[in-house]
């Protein structure tokens, strides 16, 4: 039986992530909308995913942008982004432990927390006209 250590290098990330997106596109529930929105472009997309995770993990600073703005116009609500954090803690869970194990769980919460309330505050927006309802 192999003994699980936390996450702390750029392999460790990447082991993380490659089997999070090889669940992920085989979802029949989240994985047409990231298949569809990525297209032939995994290899590009999971290079960008390594440096951010780099990045906000093990502060190795290899990532620069806004992740936001390619998620603006998704047709997502909580119940992907609550099948997206499965998979994210399961495949987590299953490959490492410890605080930095821990801190990617608690990050990707958090994002998807507030992935999930800007889409809807931009969805609103674009329903409605206006951002305080003024009429």
């Amino acid at each position: 039986m192999t003994t699980k250590t936390d996450i702390s290098t750029l392999e460790d990330i990447k082991s993380v992530l490659d089997s999070f997106y090889t669940t992920v596109k085989k979802d029949p529930f989240i994985g047409p909308v990231f298949n569809e929105k990525i297209g032939d472009r995994w290899p590009e997309h999971l290079e960008k995913m390594y440096r951010f995770w780099q990045t906000i993990l093990l502060e190795v600073h290899t990532y620069s942008g806004s992740p936001f703005p390619p998620h603006k116009h998704l047709p997502v609500d909580k119940e992907h982004f609550d099948r997206w954090m499965e998979i994210f803690v399961a495949t987590v869970d299953r490959l490492y432990t410890g605080p930095i194990a821990d801190e990617a769980k608690m990050r990707a919460k958090n994002m998807a927390d507030m992935f999930h309330y800007k889409i809807n505050y931009f969805r609103d927006f674009a329903q409605n006209g206006d951002l305080l309802n003024l009429k």
